[in-house]
Protein backbone atom coordinates (compact mmCIF):
# COMPACT_ATOMS: atom_id res chain seq x y z
CA UNK A 1 0.00 0.00 0.00
CA UNK A 2 1.28 3.62 -1.02
CA UNK A 3 0.94 5.14 2.60
CA UNK A 4 1.34 8.78 1.16
CA UNK A 5 -2.32 8.29 -1.12
CA UNK A 6 -5.15 9.74 0.98
CA UNK A 7 -8.26 9.03 -0.79
CA UNK A 8 -11.26 12.03 -1.33
CA UNK A 9 -14.84 11.27 -1.38
CA UNK A 10 -17.94 13.22 -2.13
CA UNK A 11 -20.81 11.83 -0.90
CA UNK A 12 -24.10 12.97 -2.20
CA UNK A 13 -27.34 12.99 -0.45
CA UNK A 14 -30.10 13.92 -1.86
CA UNK A 15 -33.82 13.15 -2.57
CA UNK A 16 -34.86 11.88 -5.57
CA UNK A 17 -37.62 11.99 -8.18
CA UNK A 18 -40.15 9.17 -8.21
CA UNK A 19 -39.30 7.28 -11.75
CA UNK A 20 -38.61 10.09 -13.47
CA UNK A 21 -34.57 9.39 -15.01
CA UNK A 22 -34.05 12.96 -16.68
CA UNK A 23 -35.08 15.18 -13.64
CA UNK A 24 -32.97 13.53 -11.76
CA UNK A 25 -30.61 13.38 -13.67
CA UNK A 26 -30.60 17.16 -14.10
CA UNK A 27 -31.26 17.79 -10.45
CA UNK A 28 -27.56 15.14 -9.53
CA UNK A 29 -25.88 17.05 -12.16
CA UNK A 30 -26.21 20.50 -10.07
CA UNK A 31 -24.59 18.78 -7.22
CA UNK A 32 -21.68 17.54 -9.06
CA UNK A 33 -20.50 21.03 -9.23
CA UNK A 34 -20.21 21.05 -5.28
CA UNK A 35 -17.99 17.60 -6.36
CA UNK A 36 -14.83 19.49 -7.35
CA UNK A 37 -11.65 17.78 -6.41
CA UNK A 38 -12.85 14.32 -5.11
CA UNK A 39 -11.05 10.96 -6.47
CA UNK A 40 -14.85 9.16 -6.25
CA UNK A 41 -18.60 10.44 -5.85
CA UNK A 42 -20.91 8.51 -4.50
CA UNK A 43 -24.65 8.63 -5.62
CA UNK A 44 -27.55 6.17 -3.55
CA UNK A 45 -28.70 3.36 -4.77
CA UNK A 46 -31.42 3.43 -7.52
CA UNK A 47 -30.02 7.42 -8.10
CA UNK A 48 -32.31 7.74 -11.57
CA UNK A 49 -36.09 6.28 -10.06
CA UNK A 50 -35.79 5.80 -6.40
CA UNK A 51 -36.58 2.06 -4.48
CA UNK A 52 -38.88 1.32 -7.61
CA UNK A 53 -40.62 -2.17 -7.88
CA UNK A 54 -41.63 -1.62 -11.11
CA UNK A 55 -38.61 -2.03 -13.90
CA UNK A 56 -41.02 -3.40 -16.83
CA UNK A 57 -42.24 0.45 -16.94
CA UNK A 58 -38.80 2.15 -15.93
CA UNK A 59 -35.77 -0.28 -16.14
CA UNK A 60 -33.09 0.97 -19.37
CA UNK A 61 -30.76 -0.85 -21.17
CA UNK A 62 -27.38 -1.42 -19.51
CA UNK A 63 -25.40 0.61 -21.73
CA UNK A 64 -28.46 3.26 -21.96
CA UNK A 65 -28.44 6.97 -21.45
CA UNK A 66 -27.46 6.75 -17.36
CA UNK A 67 -24.30 5.12 -17.91
CA UNK A 68 -23.61 7.25 -21.02
CA UNK A 69 -24.39 10.16 -18.68
CA UNK A 70 -22.23 8.85 -15.94
CA UNK A 71 -19.10 8.59 -18.47
CA UNK A 72 -19.85 12.26 -19.42
CA UNK A 73 -19.76 13.77 -15.74
CA UNK A 74 -16.80 11.43 -14.83
CA UNK A 75 -15.03 12.56 -17.75
CA UNK A 76 -15.85 16.40 -17.27
CA UNK A 77 -14.90 15.89 -13.87
CA UNK A 78 -11.74 13.95 -14.04
CA UNK A 79 -13.15 11.87 -11.47
CA UNK A 80 -14.85 8.52 -10.89
CA UNK A 81 -18.48 8.21 -10.27
CA UNK A 82 -20.79 5.30 -8.65
CA UNK A 83 -23.97 4.31 -7.78
CA UNK A 84 -26.82 2.08 -8.49
CA UNK A 85 -29.59 1.91 -11.38
CA UNK A 86 -32.25 -0.67 -11.93
CA UNK A 87 -31.04 -1.95 -15.76
CA UNK A 88 -32.76 -4.29 -18.60
CA UNK A 89 -30.64 -7.33 -19.34
CA UNK A 90 -29.85 -8.58 -22.61
CA UNK A 91 -32.26 -11.91 -21.36
CA UNK A 92 -35.50 -9.96 -20.64
CA UNK A 93 -34.66 -9.64 -16.76
CA UNK A 94 -33.73 -6.93 -14.55
CA UNK A 95 -30.61 -6.15 -12.29
CA UNK A 96 -30.25 -3.43 -9.44
CA UNK A 97 -26.73 -2.32 -10.96
CA UNK A 98 -24.10 -0.43 -9.33
CA UNK A 99 -22.01 1.27 -12.13
CA UNK A 100 -17.98 2.35 -11.66
CA UNK A 101 -17.39 4.69 -13.95
CA UNK A 102 -14.06 7.13 -14.69
CA UNK A 103 -11.07 6.92 -16.58
CA UNK A 104 -10.33 3.85 -17.94
CA UNK A 105 -11.92 2.02 -15.12
CA UNK A 106 -15.85 0.91 -16.69
CA UNK A 107 -16.83 -1.64 -14.43
CA UNK A 108 -20.54 -3.14 -12.69
CA UNK A 109 -21.60 -5.03 -9.36
CA UNK A 110 -25.14 -6.76 -9.15
CA UNK A 111 -26.82 -6.45 -6.08
CA UNK A 112 -26.66 -9.85 -4.25
CA UNK A 113 -29.41 -9.21 -1.84
CA UNK A 114 -32.19 -8.76 -2.51
CA UNK A 115 -34.94 -6.84 -0.41
CA UNK A 116 -37.43 -9.58 -0.22
CA UNK A 117 -40.08 -7.48 2.34
CA UNK A 118 -40.29 -5.10 -0.65
CA UNK A 119 -40.53 -7.92 -3.43
CA UNK A 120 -36.86 -6.89 -5.00
CA UNK A 121 -36.28 -10.98 -5.18
CA UNK A 122 -39.32 -11.64 -7.30
CA UNK A 123 -38.62 -8.57 -9.64
CA UNK A 124 -34.90 -8.35 -10.34
CA UNK A 125 -31.91 -10.96 -10.34
CA UNK A 126 -29.30 -10.99 -8.18
CA UNK A 127 -25.91 -10.72 -8.51
CA UNK A 128 -23.43 -13.90 -8.38
CA UNK A 129 -19.79 -12.27 -7.92
CA UNK A 130 -18.46 -9.67 -5.72
CA UNK A 131 -16.73 -6.37 -6.97
CA UNK A 132 -13.53 -4.83 -6.30
CA UNK A 133 -11.81 -2.22 -7.61
CA UNK A 134 -8.55 -0.09 -7.04
CA UNK A 135 -8.49 3.49 -7.27
CA UNK A 136 -5.52 5.76 -6.55
CA UNK A 137 -3.81 2.47 -4.69
CA UNK A 138 -7.09 1.72 -2.77
CA UNK A 139 -9.07 -1.66 -3.02
CA UNK A 140 -12.86 -0.80 -2.80
CA UNK A 141 -15.42 -3.17 -2.91
CA UNK A 142 -18.93 -1.37 -3.16
CA UNK A 143 -21.83 -2.98 -2.06
CA UNK A 144 -25.45 -1.78 -2.67
CA UNK A 145 -28.10 -1.27 0.26
CA UNK A 146 -29.75 -4.85 2.21
CA UNK A 147 -25.87 -6.13 1.38
CA UNK A 148 -24.72 -4.42 4.60
CA UNK A 149 -27.26 -7.11 6.59
CA UNK A 150 -24.78 -9.75 5.76
CA UNK A 151 -21.18 -9.98 7.08
CA UNK A 152 -20.07 -12.64 5.07
CA UNK A 153 -20.88 -11.11 1.60
CA UNK A 154 -18.31 -7.82 2.81
CA UNK A 155 -15.78 -9.63 4.59
CA UNK A 156 -12.61 -9.53 3.17
CA UNK A 157 -10.34 -8.08 5.49
CA UNK A 158 -7.35 -9.13 3.43
CA UNK A 159 -7.86 -7.28 0.38
CA UNK A 160 -10.10 -4.34 1.17
CA UNK A 161 -9.25 -1.14 2.24
CA UNK A 162 -12.83 0.59 1.89
CA UNK A 163 -15.92 -0.90 1.91
CA UNK A 164 -18.56 1.30 0.19
CA UNK A 165 -22.60 1.10 0.66
CA UNK A 166 -25.15 2.65 -1.54
CA UNK A 167 -28.57 2.67 -0.12
CA UNK A 168 -32.64 3.82 -0.41
CA UNK A 169 -32.96 2.75 3.38
CA UNK A 170 -35.52 3.54 5.11
CA UNK A 171 -36.01 5.85 8.32
CA UNK A 172 -37.73 3.58 10.54
CA UNK A 173 -34.45 0.94 10.36
CA UNK A 174 -31.86 3.98 10.67
CA UNK A 175 -30.62 2.46 13.85
CA UNK A 176 -29.94 -1.19 11.97
CA UNK A 177 -28.01 1.06 9.65
CA UNK A 178 -25.72 2.88 11.75
CA UNK A 179 -24.99 -0.09 13.98
CA UNK A 180 -24.26 -2.49 11.25
CA UNK A 181 -22.27 0.30 9.45
CA UNK A 182 -19.43 0.47 12.38
CA UNK A 183 -19.65 -3.41 12.65
CA UNK A 184 -18.17 -3.99 9.16
CA UNK A 185 -15.68 -1.11 9.79
CA UNK A 186 -14.64 -2.77 13.15
CA UNK A 187 -14.77 -6.68 11.68
CA UNK A 188 -12.66 -5.77 8.71
CA UNK A 189 -10.58 -3.39 9.77
CA UNK A 190 -10.60 -0.90 7.24
CA UNK A 191 -12.89 2.36 6.07
CA UNK A 192 -16.68 2.35 5.54
CA UNK A 193 -18.20 4.70 3.74
CA UNK A 194 -22.07 5.14 3.00
CA UNK A 195 -24.68 7.23 0.78
CA UNK A 196 -28.32 7.15 1.94
CA UNK A 197 -31.43 9.06 0.33
CA UNK A 198 -33.52 11.81 1.79
CA UNK A 199 -36.98 12.46 1.26
CA UNK A 200 -40.27 10.45 0.63
CA UNK A 201 -40.63 8.24 -1.71
CA UNK A 202 -43.49 7.13 -4.44
CA UNK A 203 -44.38 4.43 -1.74
CA UNK A 204 -44.63 7.14 1.09
CA UNK A 205 -41.33 5.51 2.94
CA UNK A 206 -39.21 8.03 4.72
CA UNK A 207 -35.64 8.33 4.57
CA UNK A 208 -33.75 10.15 7.19
CA UNK A 209 -30.57 9.97 5.45
CA UNK A 210 -27.63 9.15 7.67
CA UNK A 211 -24.94 9.05 4.68
CA UNK A 212 -21.62 8.99 7.04
CA UNK A 213 -17.88 7.95 6.80
CA UNK A 214 -16.05 5.76 9.19
CA UNK A 215 -12.66 4.65 10.32
CA UNK A 216 -11.38 1.52 10.89
CA UNK A 217 -12.13 1.60 14.49
CA UNK A 218 -15.80 2.43 13.96
CA UNK A 219 -15.48 5.69 14.69
CA UNK A 220 -17.72 8.47 12.83
CA UNK A 221 -15.58 10.49 10.51
CA UNK A 222 -18.52 12.45 8.96
CA UNK A 223 -22.42 12.37 9.07
CA UNK A 224 -24.83 13.86 6.70
CA UNK A 225 -27.67 14.23 9.58
CA UNK A 226 -31.02 14.57 7.39
CA UNK A 227 -29.80 17.38 5.53
CA UNK A 228 -29.63 17.48 1.66
CA UNK A 229 -26.11 17.97 0.68
CA UNK A 230 -22.53 16.99 -0.63
CA UNK A 231 -20.46 15.55 2.06
CA UNK A 232 -16.58 15.52 2.01
CA UNK A 233 -14.33 13.37 3.70
CA UNK A 234 -10.76 12.75 3.33
CA UNK A 235 -9.56 9.02 4.13
CA UNK A 236 -5.97 8.49 5.24
CA UNK A 237 -4.23 5.88 3.94
CA UNK A 238 -1.10 5.82 6.12
CA UNK A 239 -3.52 5.96 9.41
CA UNK A 240 -4.96 2.61 8.00
CA UNK A 241 -1.94 0.48 7.47
CA UNK A 242 -0.29 1.76 10.96
CA UNK A 243 -3.67 0.72 12.62
CA UNK A 244 -3.32 -2.98 10.81
CA UNK A 245 -0.06 -3.61 11.84
CA UNK A 246 -0.59 -2.25 15.18
CA UNK A 247 -3.43 -4.55 15.77
CA UNK A 248 -2.96 -6.99 13.01
CA UNK A 249 -6.13 -9.02 13.84
CA UNK A 250 -7.02 -9.48 10.42
CA UNK A 251 -4.20 -12.47 10.27
CA UNK A 252 -6.24 -14.59 12.33
CA UNK A 253 -9.67 -14.40 10.36
CA UNK A 254 -11.39 -17.47 9.51
CA UNK A 255 -11.01 -19.02 5.55
CA UNK A 256 -14.22 -19.75 4.23
CA UNK A 257 -15.66 -20.70 1.22
CA UNK A 258 -19.17 -18.81 -0.15
CA UNK A 259 -21.50 -20.96 -1.31
CA UNK A 260 -24.50 -19.56 -3.41
CA UNK A 261 -27.49 -20.84 -3.31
Amino acid sequence: MNRCSDLKLALVQTSLYWEQRDANLAHLEQRLEQCQGAHLIVLPEMFTTGFSMTPAGVAEPADGPTLAWLRTQAARLQTVITGSVMVRTDGGGYRNRLFWVGGDQHAHYDKRHLFRMAGEHQRYQAGERALTVTLNGWRVRPLICYDLRFPVWSRDARNTDLLLYVANWPAPRRLHWNRLLAARAIENQCYVAAVNRIGEDGNGHPYSGDSRALDFNGEVLADAGDRDQVMHVTLNQAALADYREAFPAWQDADRFTLELP
